[in-house]
């Protein structure tokens, strides 16, 4: 989108603001800027009127001319086309230096003396306007004769070239544009009011009828004019010239200024296209082609033009006199897209607008384009107008000033939110103390919701004005409790496989039998299976046990010395609730054999089991325990606490059932799944200080628990206690019914290298529990 600053400040007053400013307000309100250009006309070029002028006699193509440039007339020979007495023109005087670098110096041109030279557009730095000299009237305001013409805006002003986003359609005019500065400066719009006096003219309604189809959604305006002695501005020729525009017809190039500047489509028809044979009454028709366009038709249905797409040739205005049919033309742009999309055709240059979003106020388009034709000519305007609409009801968008406030994160005055959306257009005479009721015009396509509502307010009041705030993402947490089970799950199956176990999977089916021979718990009889697979599977299982076992058994009796198995799976009490439980088998020799152990493996025992347990699930202590079934051998089993709670059983295999499976010396546990931990890792504060290792010796009873012993140490301990743990039991006859136990402690501070005085002290003070307590003493 091109503008100059001339041409916004006809809508809006910009004679305050720089050019540098103006750059800066665009860039902010999200108007990008692409490009500036400087239109600068040099130095001793001034305004000027021909006086006189008569051919030159030695040479048929040259004036010789008499010019007034306010302090004196200069003679002046020129050779353009168009030069004229009577006429205001642009004098370049003796000494100006010109864009191109030539320097004005009193000449002789065919024997006849040149003092100056009356410049074209091009001359001067500007876009070529015509062929010819300037042509200066009135649209560029006043002047005096003899005044530098750099002092003029017209001649000294800035282009602007906006590279705007699909969905602002709204600023594709002179008019959208400002009326966006308007809310970034608190400015008000120039509105002009045409005062129309219809009682002396002939009615538009004796000349053109209007037939039409309903439900097509268009919005249509007519005006009649029956043009004489059409002349263009200068303004107007200089404009479309910077916009890159040249029309055939002046007409036409007229059309094309005011929806360049006002956003309304417009267009001009031949009057005689829709005229009956008598040339006494246009018909004009608005019906659905046989591609579902909207389109304006004639006599016969000969097609004048598609609506906001293309105008037939047939149609438009060949010269610039005759009865001209003006009209002004609204059609939702989702509408024509959509038409588009589904049947594609040939485009006119007013699609690339009515498919982004005109102007829908017509009469804005229309009244400006009447007032500029009875301005530059002696036309005659018929009265009245000939209007077609369809309802086109507007969105109404609520959104409270909190709501406003926490998009935003930041606190906007209300007065200062309803100031800038009536500077946009928005009608909020609807809203509440603490809600806006905004009602969105027809010109904003790209308004659907609350967030756009707020875009529009952060932008014109300036993202670097709001304070920043540290970015906060936060999403509700998606993840249910199946995934971390299944995640649980993976981590655990994992461990045991890194600890060399294989993982098992059974049936959730056993053997009653074989439960009740154990010594587990089956299901209630009116609970149980109705139509088992086979008679060796006719119970829910009530643990994993005795399946690792059968399991470990078949491997033993493939050859394998060593079986290594965990499961994990559902079982079911007897009121068939289900639980997740976890077993582990280890059966054989701890290893392969090999050199290192001169093909003589160790056996698996109590000890390396539990150390391959807690590498599975990690820290856990033992206490006594006897189980309610019968695999377990009744001297090597044990309950598996952790963090104070009962998760499960370690046991070593009975004898008796080792051998009726056929397995060698076979450890098993079997876990609470439930209970087993998942939380996260917390990171603990180490020391940088060397830790101490000291050994105690004491007596204790034989069938004093080492629980016992390990409460009273806690219980006493230092903060420079770390861990302890029993490393040596010895007994003899000397001893009697006592034995010595040998326990570890690891001793170090957060704050120093501990010396011998704090280590005796903290030694001291656990023996002396140790004595009070249980009457232990040191050997």
């Amino acid at each position: 989108m091109i503008v100059t600053k001339s041409w916004l400040n006809e809508w809006i007053d910009l004679s305050n603001i720089s050019t540098d400013d103006l750059v800066k307000t665009f860039n902010s309100i999200g108007l990008e800027v692409d490009s500036v250009s400087t239109y600068k006309v040099p130095n001793k070029i001034v305004f000027g009127r021909v006086l006189e002028c008569k051919k030159h006699p030695e040479a048929d193509k040259l004036n010789i001319c008499q010019v007034d440039i306010g302090t004196s007339t200069r003679q002046i020979v020129c050779g353009a086309s168009n030069v004229r007495a009577g006429l205001d023109v642009v004098v370049a005087t003796v000494g100006a230096v010109m864009p191109n670098g030539m320097v004005i110096k009193p000449v002789k041109l065919r024997g006849v003396e040149s003092d100056g030279m009356i410049c074209s557009a091009k001359e001067i730095g500007l876009e070529d306007v015509q062929d010819g000299i300037i042509e200066l009237d009135e649209s560029i305001g006043s002047y005096t004769l003899g005044e530098e013409v750099s002092s003029n805006d017209i001649f000294s002003d800035d282009l602007i070239e906006i590279e705007l986003t699909a969905n602002r359609g709204d600023c594709l005019s002179i008019r959208g544009i400002a009326r966006d500065l308007s809310a970034a400066y608190d400015k008000s719009l120039k509105e002009e009011n045409r005062d129309e006096n219809d009682d002396k003219r002939v009615g538009i309604g004796r000349i053109l009828t209007l037939s039409h189809e309903n439900n097509l959604n268009v919005n249509l305006r007519y005006k009649a004019v029956d043009l004489k002695d059409l002349h263009l501005p200068f303004v107007l020729k200089l404009r479309l010239a910077q916009i890159k525009e040249k029309k055939e017809t002046d007409i036409e190039a007229l059309i094309h200024y005011v929806t360049h500047s006002t956003g309304v489509i417009l267009r001009a028809y031949n009057y005689d296209f829709f005229c009956n044979e008598n040339k006494t009454l246009a018909k004009v028709s608005l019906s659905q082609d046989e591609n579902g366009f909207a389109s304006i038709m004639a006599k016969d249905k000969e097609k004048a033009s598609t609506i906001g797409i293309i105008q037939e040739d047939a149609s438009k205005v060949i010269g610039d006199k005759g009865i001209v049919l003006i009209e002004a033309s609204y059609i939702p742009p989702d509408i024509i897209s959509k038409k588009m999309q589904e049947k594609k055709m040939p485009v006119g240059p007013m699609y690339y607008r009515t498919s982004r979003g005109s102007e829908p106020d017509l009469n804005e388009g229309l009244n400006y384009c009447i007032s500029m034709i009875e301005s530059n000519s002696e036309s005659s305007v018929f009265g009245g107008t000939i209007e077609l609409g369809d309802m086109h009801e507007d969105k109404i968008i609520s959104i409270s000033k909190k709501e406003i406030d926490a998009i935003i994160g930041a606190n906007i005055d209300k007065s200062k939110i309803t100031k800038i959306l009536k500077n946009l257009g928005f009608d909020t005479t609807k809203s509440s103390a603490d809600n806006f009721v905004i009602s969105v015009p027809n010109f904003r396509h790209d308004i659907s919701n609350k967030q756009d509502i707020v875009e529009e307010i952060v932008r014109l009041v300036g993202i670097d004005n709001i304070p920043s705030k540290p970015f906060v993402f936060m999403e509700n947490n998606r993840l249910e409790n199946d995934y971390f089970k299944y995640k649980k799950r993976q981590l655990y199956r994992h461990k045991a496989a890194y600890s060399g176990f294989f993982e098992s999977v059974h049936f959730v089916f056993d053997e009653k039998k074989v439960l009740h021979e154990y010594g587990f718990e089956t299901l209630q009889e009116e609970k149980e299976l109705l139509n088992p697979i086979v008679n060796t599977l006719d119970t829910l299982r009530s643990t994993l046990l005795t399946g690792l076992l059968k399991a470990a058994s078949n491997n033993s009796k493939n050859g394998y010395n060593s079986v290594k198995l965990f499961e994990i799976g559902s079982v079911f009490n007897p009121k068939r609730e289900e639980s997740l439980k976890m077993a582990v088998l280890f059966s054989g020799n701890r290893e392969s054999e090999g050199l290192a152990n001169s093909g003589k493996p160790l056996k698996v025992d109590f000890g390396f089991f539990v150390q391959k347990i807690s590498n599975i699930i990690g820290k856990f202590e033992l206490h006594e325990f006897k189980t309610r079934h019968t695999l377990s051998h009744p001297f090597q089993c044990a309950k598996v606490v952790v963090d104070n709670e009962v998760v499960g059983e370690l046991f070593r295999v009975h004898p008796d059932v080792e051998e009726s499976y056929d397995l060698d010396i076979t450890y098993m546990c079997e876990l609470d799944f439930e209970k087993l931990p998942n939380n996260l890792k917390t990171a603990k504060k180490t020391s940088k200080y060397q830790s101490v290792h000291r050994d105690l010796s004491i007596v204790m009873p034989k069938e004093m628990r080492y629980e016992e012993v390990k409460k009273v140490i806690e219980k006493s301990a230092s903060d420079e206690l770390i861990r302890f743990y029993p490393v040596d039991k010895y007994s003899d006859e000397s001893l009697g019914e006592n034995i010595s136990l040998t326990i570890r402690f690891v001793l170090q501070s957060l704050d120093k290298t501990l010396e011998e005085e704090d280590i005796t002290k903290s030694m001291q003070s656990i023996l002396d529990a140790l004595n009070s307590e249980l009457g232990i003493t040191i050997r």
